[in-house]
């Protein structure tokens, strides 16, 4: 069973007991619960599938927030030629480390 959620401005295939990195949600606080309520497709255990139109109605995904993460640092290197100037910086993408916890329908 899975379900495809709109969460802000992307689209999450989430399936029970799936743990996975979200944007980050900067509200959200460790072992507190997010509920997606938007979901566009739900796929059952008996193969049959409901489509929204925008969205499945009555179903949700209840979500337990792990921890706030950080990603690997990216670093970035820019220069103009024949110009002596080179620049070099650094960046390290937040995210939300949730849990699935079930998905309603």
């Amino acid at each position: 069973m899975y379900a495809i959620v709109r969460d802000r401005s992307r689209c999450l295939t989430l399936r029970a007991g799936e743990e996975l990195w979200v944007d980050c949600m900067p509200e959200a606080q460790a072992g507190s619960e997010l509920v997606f309520d938007q979901v566009q497709l739900l796929k059952k255990e008996d193969g049959s599938v409901a489509v929204g139109t925008p969205h499945v109605d009555g179903a949700s995904v209840v979500a337990e927030v792990v921890s706030q993460v950080k990603d690997k640092k990216i670093h970035v290197h820019t220069f103009k030629r024949r110009k002596s100037s080179e620049r070099r910086m650094g960046h390290r993408q937040q995210y939300t480390a949730i849990r699935v916890k079930e998905i309603r329908s």
